[in-house]
Protein backbone atom coordinates (compact mmCIF):
# COMPACT_ATOMS: atom_id res chain seq x y z
CA UNK A 1 0.00 0.00 0.00
CA UNK A 2 0.93 3.92 -0.70
CA UNK A 3 1.41 5.98 2.52
CA UNK A 4 -2.04 7.15 1.88
CA UNK A 5 -3.57 4.26 1.70
CA UNK A 6 -1.31 3.84 5.14
CA UNK A 7 -2.90 7.13 6.52
CA UNK A 8 -6.46 6.21 5.74
CA UNK A 9 -5.97 2.92 7.24
CA UNK A 10 -5.00 4.29 10.83
CA UNK A 11 -5.80 7.51 11.20
CA UNK A 12 -2.56 8.66 11.26
CA UNK A 13 -1.74 11.78 8.95
CA UNK A 14 1.08 11.44 6.05
CA UNK A 15 3.29 14.29 7.56
CA UNK A 16 3.39 12.08 11.41
CA UNK A 17 3.58 8.78 9.66
CA UNK A 18 7.03 10.31 7.75
CA UNK A 19 8.07 11.89 11.32
CA UNK A 20 8.12 8.40 12.57
CA UNK A 21 9.87 7.32 10.23
CA UNK A 22 12.50 9.88 10.47
CA UNK A 23 12.58 9.29 14.23
CA UNK A 24 13.26 5.78 13.89
CA UNK A 25 10.28 4.29 15.01
CA UNK A 26 8.18 3.09 12.03
CA UNK A 27 10.82 1.46 9.43
CA UNK A 28 10.93 2.66 6.25
CA UNK A 29 8.66 1.62 3.34
CA UNK A 30 10.04 -0.42 0.14
CA UNK A 31 10.96 2.00 -2.77
CA UNK A 32 9.05 1.10 -5.91
CA UNK A 33 10.33 3.48 -7.70
CA UNK A 34 12.40 6.68 -6.75
CA UNK A 35 9.93 8.74 -5.42
CA UNK A 36 7.43 5.87 -4.08
CA UNK A 37 7.34 3.45 -1.22
CA UNK A 38 5.40 1.08 -0.14
CA UNK A 39 3.84 -0.34 3.03
CA UNK A 40 2.51 -3.22 4.37
CA UNK A 41 0.62 -4.93 7.11
CA UNK A 42 3.67 -4.77 9.49
CA UNK A 43 3.86 -1.06 8.99
CA UNK A 44 -0.17 -0.57 9.54
CA UNK A 45 0.39 -2.74 12.69
CA UNK A 46 3.66 -0.96 14.32
CA UNK A 47 2.04 2.34 13.03
CA UNK A 48 -1.23 1.42 15.41
CA UNK A 49 1.15 -0.09 18.38
CA UNK A 50 3.06 3.36 18.23
CA UNK A 51 -0.31 5.28 17.93
CA UNK A 52 -1.63 2.84 21.39
CA UNK A 53 1.83 3.61 23.61
CA UNK A 54 1.58 7.65 23.00
CA UNK A 55 -2.52 7.94 22.99
CA UNK A 56 -3.21 5.27 25.83
CA UNK A 57 -0.11 4.83 27.27
CA UNK A 58 1.31 8.13 27.41
CA UNK A 59 4.65 7.63 26.47
CA UNK A 60 6.79 10.03 24.75
CA UNK A 61 8.62 9.62 21.34
CA UNK A 62 12.01 8.77 22.75
CA UNK A 63 10.40 6.59 25.18
CA UNK A 64 8.14 4.82 22.29
CA UNK A 65 11.66 4.46 20.86
CA UNK A 66 13.24 2.67 23.40
CA UNK A 67 10.77 0.23 24.07
CA UNK A 68 10.51 -0.07 20.20
CA UNK A 69 14.43 -0.70 20.40
CA UNK A 70 14.01 -3.47 22.69
CA UNK A 71 11.35 -5.32 21.45
CA UNK A 72 13.29 -5.26 17.64
CA UNK A 73 16.18 -6.53 19.97
CA UNK A 74 16.03 -10.27 19.23
CA UNK A 75 19.26 -11.33 21.68
CA UNK A 76 17.33 -9.18 24.62
CA UNK A 77 14.96 -11.69 27.29
CA UNK A 78 11.35 -11.39 27.07
CA UNK A 79 11.95 -10.36 30.82
CA UNK A 80 14.95 -7.33 29.49
CA UNK A 81 12.01 -6.15 27.54
CA UNK A 82 9.14 -6.13 30.07
CA UNK A 83 11.39 -4.51 32.41
CA UNK A 84 11.78 -1.36 29.89
CA UNK A 85 8.25 -0.67 29.00
CA UNK A 86 7.67 -0.85 32.83
CA UNK A 87 10.64 1.39 33.32
CA UNK A 88 9.20 3.86 30.85
CA UNK A 89 6.08 3.85 32.68
CA UNK A 90 7.36 4.55 35.90
CA UNK A 91 7.14 7.91 37.77
CA UNK A 92 10.81 9.82 37.80
CA UNK A 93 11.65 11.24 41.31
CA UNK A 94 11.85 14.75 41.61
CA UNK A 95 13.02 16.60 44.21
CA UNK A 96 15.50 15.99 47.18
CA UNK A 97 15.38 13.59 49.79
CA UNK A 98 13.34 14.57 52.74
CA UNK A 99 12.69 12.30 55.80
CA UNK A 100 9.04 11.23 53.87
CA UNK A 101 11.43 9.72 51.65
CA UNK A 102 13.28 7.64 53.28
CA UNK A 103 10.73 6.55 55.97
CA UNK A 104 9.08 5.59 52.54
CA UNK A 105 11.99 3.85 51.28
CA UNK A 106 12.17 2.04 54.28
CA UNK A 107 8.26 1.02 53.60
CA UNK A 108 8.72 -0.66 50.90
CA UNK A 109 12.00 -2.52 51.45
CA UNK A 110 10.08 -3.84 54.27
CA UNK A 111 7.30 -5.12 51.99
CA UNK A 112 9.73 -6.27 48.95
CA UNK A 113 11.94 -8.67 51.57
CA UNK A 114 7.96 -9.79 52.77
CA UNK A 115 6.49 -10.62 49.62
CA UNK A 116 9.65 -11.97 48.42
CA UNK A 117 9.78 -10.11 45.53
CA UNK A 118 12.81 -9.93 43.03
CA UNK A 119 13.60 -6.87 42.11
CA UNK A 120 15.99 -4.06 42.14
CA UNK A 121 16.52 -1.96 44.89
CA UNK A 122 16.39 1.34 43.34
CA UNK A 123 14.81 0.35 40.08
CA UNK A 124 11.81 3.17 38.92
CA UNK A 125 9.14 1.22 39.82
CA UNK A 126 10.98 1.38 43.70
CA UNK A 127 11.07 4.76 43.55
CA UNK A 128 7.94 4.94 41.59
CA UNK A 129 6.23 3.39 44.78
CA UNK A 130 8.70 4.99 47.35
CA UNK A 131 7.34 8.57 46.24
CA UNK A 132 3.74 7.86 46.02
CA UNK A 133 4.10 6.75 49.91
CA UNK A 134 6.13 9.76 50.46
CA UNK A 135 3.67 11.90 49.04
CA UNK A 136 0.47 10.47 50.93
CA UNK A 137 3.20 10.82 54.37
CA UNK A 138 3.04 14.53 53.86
CA UNK A 139 -0.71 14.87 53.16
CA UNK A 140 -1.33 13.26 56.64
CA UNK A 141 -2.47 9.80 55.27
CA UNK A 142 0.62 7.57 56.38
CA UNK A 143 -2.32 5.46 57.60
CA UNK A 144 -3.33 3.95 53.96
CA UNK A 145 -0.01 2.38 53.99
CA UNK A 146 -2.34 -0.06 55.58
CA UNK A 147 -3.11 -1.22 52.25
CA UNK A 148 -0.13 -2.37 51.11
CA UNK A 149 -0.64 -6.20 51.33
CA UNK A 150 -3.73 -5.95 50.17
CA UNK A 151 -2.64 -4.18 46.78
CA UNK A 152 0.24 -6.14 46.71
CA UNK A 153 -1.88 -9.19 46.62
CA UNK A 154 -4.05 -8.01 44.00
CA UNK A 155 -1.01 -6.89 41.73
CA UNK A 156 0.53 -10.57 41.81
CA UNK A 157 -2.92 -11.89 40.52
CA UNK A 158 -2.97 -8.98 37.99
CA UNK A 159 0.47 -9.77 37.12
CA UNK A 160 0.09 -13.78 36.65
CA UNK A 161 -3.10 -12.68 34.34
CA UNK A 162 -1.03 -10.37 32.49
CA UNK A 163 1.83 -13.42 31.98
CA UNK A 164 -0.66 -15.74 31.15
CA UNK A 165 -1.65 -13.90 28.40
CA UNK A 166 1.74 -13.44 26.92
CA UNK A 167 2.75 -16.82 27.31
CA UNK A 168 0.20 -17.53 24.77
CA UNK A 169 2.26 -16.31 21.99
CA UNK A 170 4.90 -18.79 20.88
CA UNK A 171 6.57 -16.93 18.31
CA UNK A 172 8.89 -14.39 20.22
CA UNK A 173 7.76 -11.00 18.28
CA UNK A 174 4.35 -12.09 19.06
CA UNK A 175 5.32 -12.76 22.55
CA UNK A 176 7.53 -9.68 23.16
CA UNK A 177 4.87 -7.24 21.62
CA UNK A 178 2.47 -8.46 23.75
CA UNK A 179 4.37 -7.96 26.68
CA UNK A 180 4.97 -4.50 25.78
CA UNK A 181 1.30 -4.22 25.28
CA UNK A 182 0.21 -5.57 28.24
CA UNK A 183 2.43 -3.31 30.58
CA UNK A 184 1.78 0.17 28.93
CA UNK A 185 -2.10 -0.28 27.77
CA UNK A 186 -2.90 -2.55 30.87
CA UNK A 187 -2.33 0.21 33.35
CA UNK A 188 -4.75 2.00 31.34
CA UNK A 189 -7.67 -0.52 31.53
CA UNK A 190 -6.53 -1.36 35.55
CA UNK A 191 -6.59 2.08 36.15
CA UNK A 192 -10.17 2.51 34.66
CA UNK A 193 -11.62 -0.25 36.57
CA UNK A 194 -10.46 0.89 39.46
CA UNK A 195 -12.47 3.90 39.44
CA UNK A 196 -15.22 1.80 37.50
CA UNK A 197 -15.06 -0.32 41.03
CA UNK A 198 -15.21 2.70 42.94
CA UNK A 199 -17.90 4.60 41.71
CA UNK A 200 -19.95 1.23 42.46
CA UNK A 201 -18.88 0.90 45.68
CA UNK A 202 -19.72 4.41 46.37
CA UNK A 203 -23.19 4.02 45.26
CA UNK A 204 -23.52 0.64 46.75
CA UNK A 205 -22.75 2.37 50.02
CA UNK A 206 -23.95 5.42 49.97
CA UNK A 207 -26.20 6.25 47.07
CA UNK A 208 -29.71 4.72 48.59
CA UNK A 209 -28.94 6.64 51.58
CA UNK A 210 -28.70 9.70 49.86
CA UNK A 211 -31.68 9.31 47.23
CA UNK A 212 -29.70 6.90 44.72
CA UNK A 213 -26.95 7.51 42.04
CA UNK A 214 -26.89 9.67 39.42
CA UNK A 215 -26.52 8.65 35.46
CA UNK A 216 -22.74 7.60 35.49
CA UNK A 217 -23.46 4.93 38.84
CA UNK A 218 -22.47 8.19 41.52
CA UNK A 219 -24.04 9.04 44.34
CA UNK A 220 -25.67 12.78 43.70
CA UNK A 221 -25.34 14.81 40.74
CA UNK A 222 -27.08 16.27 38.41
CA UNK A 223 -30.33 13.53 38.26
CA UNK A 224 -29.97 13.91 42.68
CA UNK A 225 -30.42 18.24 42.20
CA UNK A 226 -33.32 18.03 39.64
CA UNK A 227 -35.07 15.73 41.39
CA UNK A 228 -35.13 18.29 44.62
Amino acid sequence: MRIGELSRRTGVSVPTVKYYVREGLLPAGRLSSPNQASYDASHERRLRLIRALMDVGGLSVAGIRDVLDAVDDAERPVHKVLGEAADRLAARRTGEPDAEWESARDTVAELVGRRGWRVGPAGPQTEALVGALAALRRVGHEGFEMLLDDYADAAERIAEADLGYVARNSKRDALVESAVVGTVLGDAILSALRRLAHVDASARAFGEAQGGADRDGAPGGEGAAEGE
